[in-house]
């Protein structure tokens, strides 16, 4: 149409290809690289031109990650969670990272032991590296230094104690973890490491770190195998676990409770009231109505939720009591229930009002005795 002007293509920004993330990679020593990822493009052959660019030779034991605090690495599985101007990392593959580890942590110097530790903490939050570490039979060699930990460091215990806590609660961290994933089943581990995990309960009360992660391990176990359930309360009891709930720390007192309604929903039949019955002796409703809801604090959401399971797990020991029906022969059953409906309902209902008919009274006592609960 003359006289209109049509824009010129040059003056036109295109949007980007919906397949290309722009983004930033670091390695060590070398300035950032500023590289377009195209996610069509296998991942290997992305890392091979990253490589590549660094002059770094077997690009296969290399990988990228995130260069946050997760440390995540990047798999075909995720790549896509990618966005434009995020910073990466290359470094070593989830397999050669295992490896090393797996061969760090069993040193024989006690410094590199730890930072060795410390570092699988942290990298067995990612499951693609925990699957490497898992493949390696990881598992079973953090059980063995935890099964013989205590006894191969008595004098590291003596001369070196905080570092043989730190390297402790590194060692409970990574594990848990690991365990975490759902890569390895529970019911694997021996009567030996329950009994372990079960002491540091009491031996590193003072430990925040080694207690929460006991606590934490001790509620898998029980939530997660029959087994270990029945291993588990032969090993913990109740006045255990009650003076964790005494303390200010509130993440140990939901850990604690957590432990105790696993233990309650785990019992059998037969056992759960004995239990109620202990937490009743061990004054349990006091010291939560002092401790925890009457702190000087907020109560957080974890902490409502397990108080609420307890709770429910009380309250269902009642079920039998309320679903049992009355005998209608036994007077004292009779006027406890007779008395129940005077105390409820005797503003509204007229006991001296002899003008209603009899048919009139049974009716509104029916009705009464309904909005009670009763049929």
């Amino acid at each position: 149409c003359p006289g209109v002007l049509a824009p010129k293509s040059s003056s036109v920004a295109m949007p980007p290809p919906a397949d290309i993330v722009k983004v930033a990679i670091e390695w060590p020593g070398a300035f950032p690289k500023l590289m377009e990822i195209d996610q069509k493009k296998p991942l290997s052959s992305i890392i091979k031109e990253v490589c590549d660019g660094w002059s770094l030779a077997n690009h296969d034991q290399f990988a990228l990650q995130h260069a946050d605090s997760s440390n995540f690495y990047i798999t075909e599985k995720n790549r896509n969670e990618i966005k434009n101007g995020a910073i990466l990392r290359l470094t070593t593959s989830p397999a050669q990272n295992a490896q090393q580890l797996h061969e760090r942590i069993q040193s024989s110097s006690m410094d590199a032991k730890l930072e060795a530790l410390k570092d699988l903490a942290n990298y067995s939050r990612d499951v693609t590296f925990a699957q490497e570490f898992i493949n390696l039979d990881g598992i079973s060699l953090l059980t063995q230094m935890v099964e013989s930990g205590t006894e191969r460091y008595q004098k590291l215990q003596k001369i070196m104690k905080p570092c043989f806590g730190d390297m402790l609660s590194f060692t409970l961290t990574a594990f848990v973890e690991l365990m975490d994933h759902g890569i390895v089943s529970w019911d694997t581990f021996s009567v030996a490491f329950i009994k372990k995990i079960a002491s540091y309960v009491n031996k590193f009360a003072s430990d925040i770190s080694i207690l929460q992660r006991s606590l934490a391990i001790l509620e898998s176990m029980v939530l997660n195998s029959h087994d270990l359930y029945q291993k588990v309360a032969q090993e913990i009891t109740i006045g255990q676990l009650i003076p964790h709930l005494q303390g200010t720390d509130q993440e140990i007192q939901t850990y604690t409770i957590a432990v105790i309604n696993a233990l309650f929903l785990k019992a059998p039949d037969d056992k759960r009231q004995e239990m109620a019955n202990i937490l009743a002796q061990k004054q349990l409703r006091s010291i939560i109505l002092t401790h925890v809801i009457r702190a000087q604090r907020a109560i957080n959401n974890e902490m409502a939720h397990q108080l609420y399971v307890l709770q429910v797990l009380t309250f269902n020991l009642l079920e039998d009591r309320m679903m049992t029906k009355m005998d209608p022969q036994d007077q004292a059953q009779r006027d406890i229930i007779f008395e129940l409906r005077r105390i409820a309902f005797d503003a509204e209902s007229e006991p001296n009002n002899s003008s209603g008919s009899i048919e009139k009274r049974k009716s509104m006592y029916t009705r009464d005795y309904k909005k009670l609960g009763f049929i």
